[in-house]
């Protein structure tokens, strides 16, 4: 049995391997167990790490290093492309109200920070206070910041003694930093009495914005628009609506945007809910019609952009009007159902609606693809390049005047960054950015759980003797009040404001820097809610960490 006494002990690839694979899926499979209906889902990789590295078993740190962040890139650019389509949208909708509470969290945050630090009457230092306050908040990159001024400033005789070392405080306060945040969501739950399921039905309706586009029937009766064409009345009404059908009284058409309008002509019309009054008190009124009847004749199908030369492409361009005489009336993207505008760009894995003969639809399916087989297939090239380019803009130094140092994103803000911009106009540069739901999801876990796995066996041990000891565990009741405190004081006020649960607990997670929490939030959602919200805040609370961080060394070290 020497071979397996040599596969446990000695450092190898092998070892490793094993040693990761044990840890994440004992983590995951214990992550299953639900108390009181709650489960800690693949949190609890961390906790497995934590016993594992307890143990006293052995890795290369430099490995370590590298999985931990390589396995964060992975999750945060997941992300980012999941986001990406929608980030925008979001963003108009409330994205300055969460941008808000997220400052104010962070602000919170640094005030316990402070206020701890003159109530034990400067016993812990102000440099492992920080360290503390990132392990709270599970923010590596901050953490990194903090210890970039420490060396410098030690290195230019600013500082007295040795450089503390304030990685200690990051790992005996980043176990709970995870849990405090999960027990934050669990008291707003129980405190405002949040039943899951019916937060999911007030998120659907919201969705059910002005921006969601209906199908209606409006029969002309506004007797001046007798003889102006579909286009002239769009430019007149000012508001954007595609009419898919008419019907003149004798037979059922497609029109375009040349078609001459009479009185009592109807029109099957799609149009954006907040443009839905103004469209039909300026045409007439509001019908019942049932255009079942024409379906021998017209049809309307959903076909899937799958060829990638359409990638990019506007409807409009593609002019499949004037050439086959069909139209596309809505676009569905991540989620989004959109107005089918002739300026509205097509990208690869979008499903659009489309009217017409059965005969002219067969024919413009051959040019749009519809082979879902092809959205199987993985598109690498979108996403390395992605990895690269966001590693760039993480590393990109932002100097500030008298700092000892620049500030920089880090490799997860800068690749979030990238990966909802490639999300949302990837198109522009050829690039097919679409990927299976599946196919996100792995991606998303696997990076999630090598971080998680990695934090865990760092700090394991030297984990259990500083929580024992004196100094350790009031380290973790300060990084506690740290973590909890501003989460609930923003969660009570986020509430009071009827922002939505799952929407809130995505900007705490979010305003934490907390790919745990956000794991968890995603866990229990049966949407993207938490991630949209969490991309939302994210870039600007990642900035604001790291410069605070920084900050604060300089003020009090």
């Amino acid at each position: 049995m020497d071979w397996l006494v040599e596969l446990l002990t000695r450092s190898s690839v092998a070892h490793a391997v094993l040693i990761y694979s044990f840890v994440i899926a004992s983590g995951v499979l214990l992550g299953k167990i639900k108390i009181g209906g709650i489960s800690l889902g693949v949190t609890f990789v961390l906790f497995m790490g934590i016993l594992v590295g307890h143990f006293g078993v052995y890795l290369n740190p430099d490995l370590m290093h590298f999985l931990k962040e390589f396995g964060l890139i992975l999750f945060i650019f997941s992300i980012g492309l999941q986001v990406g389509p929608s980030f925008f949208t979001s963003f108009k909708k409330g994205g300055m109200l969460l941008n808000g509470l997220a400052c104010l969290l962070v602000a919170l945050g640094i005030g316990v920070t402070l206020s701890l630090f003159y109530i034990f009457h400067g016993d812990i230092s102000m440099p492992m206070l920080v360290g503390i306050m990132q392990g709270a908040v599970t923010n590596t990159p901050g953490l990194g910041a903090a210890q970039e001024a420490l060396r410098q400033l030690s290195e230019a005789g600013e500082l007295t003694g040795p450089i503390p070392s304030i990685g200690l405080g990051y790992a005996v306060a980043y176990p709970m930093g995870v849990i405090g945040v999960l027990l934050s969501f669990m008291i707003l739950r129980l405190l405002f009495r949040v039943k899951l399921d019916k937060e999911e039905e007030a998120l659907k309706a919201q969705k059910e914005t002005h921006e969601t586009p209906n199908w209606i029937s409006i029969q002309v009766h506004n007797e001046s628009l007798a003889g102006c064409t579909l286009l002239q009345c769009q430019d007149l009404v000012r508001r954007q609506f595609v009419a898919s059908r008419l019907y003149n009284g004798e037979k059922v058409i497609i029109p375009s945007d040349e078609t001459p309008l009479q009185v009592g002509d109807i029109l099957s019309v799609v149009v954006n809910e907040a443009d839905e009054k103004a469209v039909t008190t300026f045409l007439g009124k509001k019908v019942d019609y049932v255009w079942e009847d024409s379906e021998k004749e017209m049809v309307s199908r959903r076909i899937v952009v799958t060829q990638s030369s359409i990638n990019g492409k506007t409807i409009g361009s593609l002019a499949f009007r004037s050439t086959y005489g069909v139209n596309i009336t809505r676009v569905h993207r991540s989620g989004i159902d959109l107005l089918a505008r002739p300026e509205l760009y097509l990208q690869v894995g979008d499903r659009v609606t489309v009217v017409g003969s059965l005969e002219a639809i067969g024919k413009v399916e051959k040019i749009l693809g519809n082979t879902l087989k092809r959205l199987n297939e993985p598109h690498l090239i979108a996403i390395f390049f992605g990895i690269c380019a966001g590693i760039l803009v993480g590393s990109m130094p932002f100097h500030f005047p008298n700092m000892p140092m620049p500030a920089k994103l880090g490799l997860a803000g800068g690749p979030l960054i990238v990966a909802i911009l490639l999300g949302r106009f990837g198109y522009r540069l050829k690039l097919i950015t679409y990927t299976t739901q599946s196919a996100n999801l792995m991606l998303r876990e696997m990076g999630i759980s090598l971080f998680l796995a990695s934090v865990g066996i760092s700090a394991g041990a030297e984990f259990v003797d500083t929580v024992v000891s004196p100094d350790g565990l009031l380290w973790i009741a300060c990084g506690v009040l740290i973590t909890m405190v501003p989460a609930l004081i923003v969660g009570i006020i986020g509430r009071l404001l009827k922002i939505n649960y799952f929407t809130l607990i995505g900007m705490i997670s979010g305003s934490c820097t907390n790919p745990p929490a956000l794991a968890y939030s995603g866990s229990i959602a049966n949407n993207d809610a938490p991630a949209v919200a969490y991309s939302t805040v994210y870039p600007l609370t990642m900035f604001l960490r790291i410069i605070c961080a920084q900050f604060i060394i300089l003020l009090f070290a």
